[in-house]
């Protein structure tokens, strides 16, 4: 079943310009073909001017097409008006956003709750209760691992317990996709991949992820990759070798123990000296330094 199908998607910008000049056209979106299955997993990537931001606007029902049909979980949503586009929003999109956009002065919990407040009731449903509400969080932040640190503030948390929080808020009222933009983009290396190892195991679960990224590395990640250039789809690939986070943050996490390890008894090793290959750079850093 198709959870996200895109037609012939277009989006122009019209610009006045000043008297007796012409109106100048800029094409963001040139007919864009796209079709993503339940339980699919695909990043979207290209340089920057190549619509990708545009793409995510309409993708995540933020903005319209300028031609082109967008349907989504069945929803037709290119004629849609903002009640509409309000609910979509609410009940089939779970937003994960690069600066996780928690609100700072209530806790993990709170946030979490927070789009259930704003829940589109369809006409004769039955308000949820507070009880109602506080359960489907509690088990949104089990489901990141996070329910030990549920009553704590943002402030309280590291920058990868942040953004597990905001994939729980995502999740918490069950949409049919998550899509994610340049969610790991304020995050280490490590952060990074233990919230990849996380999509990948909610994407194991049967989630639906659109991730926009510009890394190569996180995209190997995923199932597909879409990559569009002057606002065009100009290559749509499975990813044959995919890379497992968990098992690479295992390995990180070793390889900086031992870092640590040899600090601490007065050798360290410089090994992250690379040239653009990608291979350790040819110098005397390169070798072993005693303190």
């Amino acid at each position: 079943m198709s959870v996200i199908e895109l037609r012939g998607i277009k989006r122009e910008y019209r610009m006045e310009g000043r008297k007796g000049e012409e109106t100048v056209v800029v094409r963001a979106l040139r007919g864009i073909d796209l079709t993503a299955e339940a339980g699919e997993f695909v990043s979207v990537m290209g340089p920057s001017g190549s619509g990708k931001s545009t793409l995510m606007n309409i993708l995540g029902c933020l903005d319209k097409p300028s031609d082109g049909t967008y349907t989504l979980d069945g929803i037709e949503t290119s004629k849609s008006d903002a009640n509409t586009f309000a609910y979509i929003r609410n009940q089939k999109i779970g937003f994960v956003f690069q600066s996780f956009n928690l609100l700072a002065r209530t806790t993990a919990l709170e946030n979490v709750e927070l789009p259930l407040f704003y829940y589109r009731r369809k006409k004769n449903d039955k308000r949820m209760s507070a009880q109602a509400r506080k359960e489907l969080a509690i088990s949104a932040l089990k489901n990141v691992g996070l329910e030990s640190r549920m009553n704590h503030y943002p402030s309280q948390l590291s920058g990868g317990q942040q953004q597990r929080v905001a994939i729980a808020r995502a999740m918490v009222n069950d949409p049919a996709f998550i899509l994610a933009d340049e969610p790991t983009g304020n995050l280490d290396t490590g952060m990074s991949l233990e919230i990849m190892g996380l999509f990948q195991e909610l994407n194991e679960q049967g989630k639906t992820i659109v991730m926009v990224t510009h890394e190569p590395e996180l995209a190997s990640y995923t199932k597909r990759i879409v990559t569009l250039r002057d606002g065009a789809l100009v290559s749509d690939t499975l990813v044959n070798n995919r890379r497992n986070a968990l098992q690479d943050l295992e390995q990180w996490n070793s390889e900086h123990e031992q870092i640590s390890e040899n600090f601490y008894t007065g050798k360290v090793p410089i090994r992250h000296l690379h040239d653009e290959s990608g291979n350790p750079a040819e110098s005397a850093a390169h070798t072993e330094a005693v303190i």
